[in-house]
């Protein structure tokens, strides 16, 4: 009986493969090192970046300016620094000089360029926006502004219908270059091309498919953002938002009774919850007629993706956040012990 030898690889065989494998990831490195460098010579331009803004999106946008070489090595390479998450929103200007790590330095280390700004915060309703502007003149009537963007009509060209409750909630907080005794349509024009750019038409697919038409995801975005201080906060409020209109309860969302009283308070009464508005939710069913602020990119992203829970209620707690609820007597504990800690900060 013969038996057969096992035939074993060359050992030149297994040195030839390493050979390979360590050339090709050299190649590959050199390749990926290669996109990383400056595009060339050329002017400086402004780049945006949206609080809340990921990193396929801002690479996509420097690829499109031709401030850098590969959108996808860009990318790469902030993976591998451990950057994809440090991006700090603001206004940066950047050269096709620069090479991929001062661009990625820029950043995340806030390096903008803020000469001339004026800012519009998150949050604000037509008539803050209003009075901020004529306040650093830039329009000369604050009304007027209103007005046009309640009732824009011809005068402003958007790319999605323009609902009866105007444009309030669609007028992107940002800031802006912005001139002296601007007219107000043009500022107007701006602020709506911005929201255009940094939400409706990147995120077109998803709103597609989300199930509400775009007004009623401003319209929650909005009261996410006037509800919410921490953006952990921001997708489960929009939860609980859904989940109470699929159960045909009352919102009962405070932003909206004070934005139905049209002024500020820092305790809402009792009286102020019956106070008769179409927005006031204490008072109606289902969504307001419209947005009652500017929402950001992260109340809309919230707006966009709810968080799935099985939460009704939420109350604020000691550091801003909120604390979560499914039934009405948690809740009422919940308010009982923030009642409490308020009560032991005023004495």
């Amino acid at each position: 009986m013969t038996t057969r030898r096992r035939r074993r690889a060359p050992l030149w065989g297994c040195i030839v493969a390493d050979a390979l494998v360590v050339g090709l990831g050299l190649l590959a490195w050199l390749a990926v090192q290669m996109q990383l460098r400056p595009v060339g010579p050329g002017p400086a331009q402004v780049v945006w970046v949206a609080r809340g803004m990921d990193m396929e999106r801002l690479a996509a946008r420097l690829r499109e300016k031709r401030l850098i070489r590969h959108a996808g090595a860009f990318r790469l390479y902030a993976r591998y620094r451990g950057d994809t998450s440090r991006i700090r929103a603001g206004r940066y200007r950047i050269a096709p000089t620069m090479p991929a790590s001062a661009i990625l330095d820029a950043f995340v280390m806030g390096r903008q360029d803020m000469e001339g700004l004026i800012a519009i915060p998150e949050g604000f309703t037509l008539t803050r926006i209003g009075e901020r502007l004529a306040s650093r003149r830039v329009i000369r009537d604050a009304e007027a502004f209103v007005r046009l963007a309640q009732s824009p009509a011809k005068a402003i060209r958007a790319p999605f219908p323009v609902p009866p409750s105007g444009l309030e909630g669609y007028l992107f907080p940002s800031s802006y270059d912005l001139s002296p005794n601007m007219q107000p349509e043009r500022v107007i024009q701006m602020m709506v091309d911005q929201f255009e750019s940094e939400f409706r038409r990147p995120y077109a697919d998803e709103i597609a498919k989300r199930g509400r038409p775009l007004h009623e995801i401003v319209t929650i975005a909005a009261m996410v953002e006037r509800e919410a201080e921490v953006d952990k906060d921001r997708p489960l409020i929009a939860g609980v938002i859904e989940n109470r209109l699929r159960r045909g309860m009352r919102l009962q969302i405070d932003a909206t009774v004070l934005y139905a009283l049209g002024y500020h308070k820092s305790r809402l009464l009792y009286r102020d919850l019956r106070t008769r508005s179409p927005y006031n939710t204490y008072v109606n069913k289902g969504l307001p007629p419209g947005p009652i602020a500017s929402p950001g990119l992260p109340s809309l992203l919230a707006a966009l993706r709810p968080a799935e829970h099985e939460y009704l209620f939420y109350v604020a707690a000691a550091d801003g956040a909120h604390v979560f609820t499914r039934t009405e007597a948690e809740h009422n504990r919940e308010v009982a012990r923030y009642r409490a800690r308020r009560r032991q900060g005023a004495n």
